[in-house]
């Protein structure tokens, strides 16, 4: 069965050249999200811990429409452009998450995000009952 591709219109849209998740094998492969407002131009106010707390809210819209959620996600990405933000984007990341079933995740370093974010975050989930 060929992948399928995950739209929801509660979470934010995406550039025509990506999708916001593919489901393939029951897993769910979200895209990244960095913490943009509904524009695509503009990044939320509040620096890293404003973006990372919008980008997990635009993941959980996106696995919730692929019949996922935070809690079924296995591997999670995380990309900061600053590593100086590791402390505070992990105080926002741990709010969403049950402490004793964290993910397995990689934090990353890196020179550029798109829109000069500070944080871009992605993910592999499993779908709900399968």
């Amino acid at each position: 069965m060929p992948p399928q591709i995950v739209h929801s219109p509660d979470a934010l849209p995406v550039f025509p050249v990506f999708s916001q998740a593919t489901i393939s094998r029951g897993m769910v492969y979200v895209s990244g999200n960095i913490g943009c407002n509904r524009d695509l131009k503009t990044l939320v106010d509040g620096g890293v811990q404003a973006q990372t707390r919008a980008a997990l809210e635009n993941m959980a819209k996106v696995l919730n429409a692929a019949g996922s959620g935070l809690e079924h996600i296995v591997k999670a990405n995380v990309y900061l452009t600053d590593m100086a933000n590791f402390g505070a984007m992990n105080e926002v990341y741990a709010q969403f998450f049950d402490a004793k079933a964290m993910p397995a995740r990689t934090c990353i370093g890196v020179m550029a995000l798109p829109l000069g974010a500070d944080v871009e975050i992605e993910c592999v989930a499993e779908i709900a009952g399968q």
